[in-house]
């Protein structure tokens, strides 16, 4: 356990869940054509809700950067190569005759934070967006969401996998966003 973490109650290393919601044993590992940045805003790197993190141990061709530590700057020139598109409900959208991403960028953060980063951020405002729909009704939730298409990060990359790649690539972190979901949802809390 890191030194930060031990003023506060016990969570895992790997998955920063308190140990009785522990996801590490269900972490299932998927591969795809498509790779996937995601850029974690630094207050989202040790909130108990942050599900970068876990879609990040489960997609074998990612990768996890933070945005806004003050030691760190952010790699921008891996937002500009080739075939880069952003998983955002706004902005430009990629032609409908446009091939696949090869690269899916994917904020990690809350609304507010992804929206800063988007005006903040000049190699994020150019690129093709990919647009999700919204959640079908009825969709557990462990909190409402201020935008209409509103997921977590987890559940936001399971869909998008979905739409690239087919639903039997999706369907582990599909499966894995519900237990978390489910998990927390029984004991009520995060805590």
């Amino acid at each position: 356990m890191s030194p930060r973490r031990s003023r506060f109650q016990p969570r895992c290393d790997r998955c920063n869940l308190p140990p009785h919601l522990c996801l590490c044993a269900e972490i299932p590992r998927v591969e795809t054509r498509t790779r996937l940045l995601l850029v974690q805003h630094v207050v989202e790197s040790w909130k108990k809700s942050n599900t970068g993190r876990l879609a990040a141990l489960a997609l074998a061709n990612s990768r996890l950067l933070t945005y806004g530590a003050q030691d760190e700057s952010l790699d921008t020139a891996l937002l500009s190569e080739p075939g880069t598109w952003l998983l955002y409900p706004d902005g430009p959208a990629a032609p409908p005759d446009a091939p696949p991403p090869r690269q899916l960028v994917v904020l990690d953060a809350s609304w507010s934070q992804a929206r800063r980063m988007t005006q903040r951020i000049a190699a994020l405002r150019t690129l093709p967006r990919l647009v999700l729909p919204p959640p079908a009704p009825g969709t557990l939730r462990l909190r409402d969401s201020p935008h209409p298409s509103g997921r977590s990060t987890l559940e936001a990359i399971a869909h998008a996998v979905e739409m690239l790649e087919g639903p039997e690539v999706a369907a582990p972190l599909a499966r894995l966003d519900a237990l978390r979901v489910q998990r927390i949802a029984e004991c009520g809390t995060l805590n």
